[in-house]
């Protein structure tokens, strides 16, 4: 268990640290006078040096920005790392054995020793492929990076090599750098072959494209591998497998050389490879880094919010995913994890399903750049992809969408953006924005009170509601009776166009939509007889129904006359038929609503069209009735 380190050992560690040499890890010093060394600030832009470091008193100082402190606090600011992490790793490198209070305990003089040999062997690799990269063998690799706009000066930034082909390459060259087959077996370089004491080891990476994974330190600690040739039978990519050095749910490519460009723009965009990191970086985007194999998930957020420190004072987290499904389930994992951060978190996805490489590929440099800043809130596009596994020109469709969408509503941290969030809902549903609220609202209190009921007012996915009498109050309802009454007890009214419009029409009240079910059924074998026809459509609707339908055909009209009966009937379907199209308006403003102009501009207009024809077609039954 580690404990607090002993103070008079952080005193120790800072004496004996040369500052000069650490911070000759980040800075290019120059002499600058006796005693003091300068260069251009890690902390802030600057073009002529005003960075000093004065080695005899362990101290630096920027007269341009004004920080300044010992090699510890430089090492925090500049690693991001913790006081305790940074005396650890300083007292490492000067291979001074740590003590600690109250019998905690750190890493032994052992373990130091064995993790500074990983790295060592992690390094002296790394180098090795890189000079690899320039042999004749790796013409392969260097025509895959050139494909990909990749020049030699990218390569060497990235520090990109080259595993050559066979089967003992890297091998030989760690053996004979002084290193034993027990400590290589450690890395995660090579695989073991054979049986019992005959096992013997080789290189896990042949023949392929190499790229560096380091901390943020800079440290090399594993290596991501892609296959270059056809009859290379493993995987596309292949990684280091988890060593103590590797774990790749704490690492993220691309940190080491982004790492100062997020805690500075107070951005960090997360891209799927590589080469998106690579091309990113190279297009205008430095904060970029990439998961290795893993989804993005809690212990890459607590390095994110490190770099940002993300202190609820703004920062952004760009997620960009392929377009296609798999991208759009890495979307959602992402943001299950939303409410980790403080910082707002957003998603960008190219519409023709480009990643960042390709699209630098095939439009260029701004391309990247203009992806980055098309992002959306993560919950709009987790909302709309929710609505997207929905059929929203149904009733059932939409239903099921609120009940799947409310939540994720009310999990949108910032309170005030709810209500926005639920008129978009809405809008996009085609709902009135009273039934979203509730449901937003029902769901937030779910949220909160785990033991609280769910969405109120929705029946349970799939099922749908039992046949009740319907509520005469409701005006919807109301009119959608004297609708049926009219069918029923005037059938004759429905011929040609109108019995076309009636037909087609949809009912909001599940026992009405029933019996108007049972009419659509029925009215092709209507000889005339009205005893016959209601007989028949009490036996086509359910049994709970059949003495709604008697009671309808029964009820009298609210007319005195032939003549007045006609009118009444024809303003009645004229009713309905206008609550039809208003609800057709609905699902189309939906519909164009949900859609995007830009991407679909031929399918944009025709709906404006159909919606313009609509609303002349419902002016034209207002002013026949």
């Amino acid at each position: 268990m580690a404990g607090l380190i002993k103070r008079e050992d952080i005193d120790e560690v800072r004496q004996r640290t040369d500052i000069k040499e650490v911070v000759d890890g980040y800075v290019t010093l120059k002499g600058a006078g006796l005693g003091s060394y300068k260069g251009l600030c890690p902390f802030h832009d600057e073009r002529s040096p005003s960075f000093t470091v004065r080695p005899q008193v362990g101290r630096y100082h920027c007269f341009g920005c004004g920080e300044d402190g010992d090699v510890i606090s430089f090492v925090q600011k500049l690693d991001h790392t913790s006081f305790h992490e940074a005396v650890e790793k300083l007292a490492a490198r000067i291979g001074y054995e740590l003590r600690y209070e109250d019998g905690g305990t750190g890493p032994s003089r052992e373990e130091v020793g064995k993790r500074q040999r990983l790295l060592d062997a992690h390094k002296i690799a790394d180098e090795f492929f890189r000079a690899q990269l320039l042999t004749a063998g790796a013409a392969e690799g260097r025509k895959f990076l050139q494909q990909r706009g990749f020049d030699r000066a990218a390569a060497d930034h990235f520090g990109v090599g080259y595993a050559p082909q066979g089967w003992d390459a890297l091998l030989k060259h760690l053996r004979g750098r002084g290193f034993t087959d027990a400590e290589l077996k450690l890395t995660g370089m090579f695989s073991a072959g054979g049986h019992g004491n005959q096992q013997r080891i080789y290189d896990r990476f042949r023949g392929r494209l190499i790229w560096p994974i380091r901390d943020i330190a800079g440290d090399t600690i594993g290596f991501g591998a892609r296959k270059l040739y056809e009859d290379d039978q493993g995987p596309k990519y292949l990684n280091t497998p988890e060593t103590t050095l590797y774990k790749k749910s704490q690492v993220l490519y691309g940190i080491d050389l982004a790492k100062r460009s997020i805690a500075k723009d107070r951005q960090l965009v997360v891209v799927e490879g590589y080469t998106d990191v690579m091309a990113c970086h190279l297009a205008g985007i430095p904060t970029a880094v990439a998961t290795c194999g893993t989804a993005f998930a809690a212990d890459h957020i607590k390095i994110a919010r490190r770099l940002l420190s993300d202190d609820g004072t703004g920062g952004e987290v760009i997620f960009t995913f392929d377009g296609d499904a798999a991208g759009q389930k890495a979307a959602l994992r992402a943001f299950e994890e939303d409410q980790r951060f403080v910082a707002q978190t957003y998603v960008a996805v190219e519409p023709t399903g480009a990643d960042p490489c390709d699209l630098r590929q095939t439009r260029g440099d701004a391309a990247v750049r203009d992806l980055i800043a098309s992002r959306r809130p993560l919950f709009e596009f987790a909302i709309r992809a929710t609505l997207r596994r929905h059929n929203l020109d149904t009733v059932e469709g939409r239903v099921g969408a609120l009940r799947e969408s409310a939540p994720v509503v009310a999990q949108i941290r910032d309170a005030g953006l709810r209500p926005g969030y639920a008129r978009e809902l809405a809008g996009w549903l085609g709902m009135p924005i009273e039934d979203v609220s509730r449901a937003v609202g029902a769901a937030a209190k779910r949220v909160s009170d785990p033991e609280a009921p769910g969405v109120a007012a929705l029946p349970p996915s799939g099922v749908l509601p039992s046949f009740h009498r319907p509520d005469p109050r409701d005006p919807v309802a109301s009119m959608e009776r004297q609708a049926l009454e009219v069918a029923l007890q005037e059938p004759a009214m429905l011929g040609g166009a109108a019995w076309e419009r009636f037909a087609t029409a949809r009912f909001a009240t599940p026992a009405y939509q029933a019996i108007h079910d049972a009419i659509r059924a029925t009215a092709p074998g209507f000889s005339g007889d009205a005893v016959q026809w209601v007989e028949a459509l009490r036996q086509e609707v359910p049994e709970p129904l059949q003495p709604l339908v008697s009671e309808l055909a029964v009820v009298p009209l609210p007319a005195n006359t032939a003549e007045a009966v006609q009118k009444y009937c024809r303003d009645i379907l004229a009713r309905l038929f206008e609550l039809q199209i208003t609800r057709i308006k609905a699902d189309k403003l939906g519909q164009l609503q949900r859609l995007d102009s830009t991407a679909h501009p031929e399918e944009f207009q025709q709906l404006n069209r159909e919606l313009m024809m609509l609303e002349m077609e419902r002016r034209s039954l207002r002013s026949d009735a």
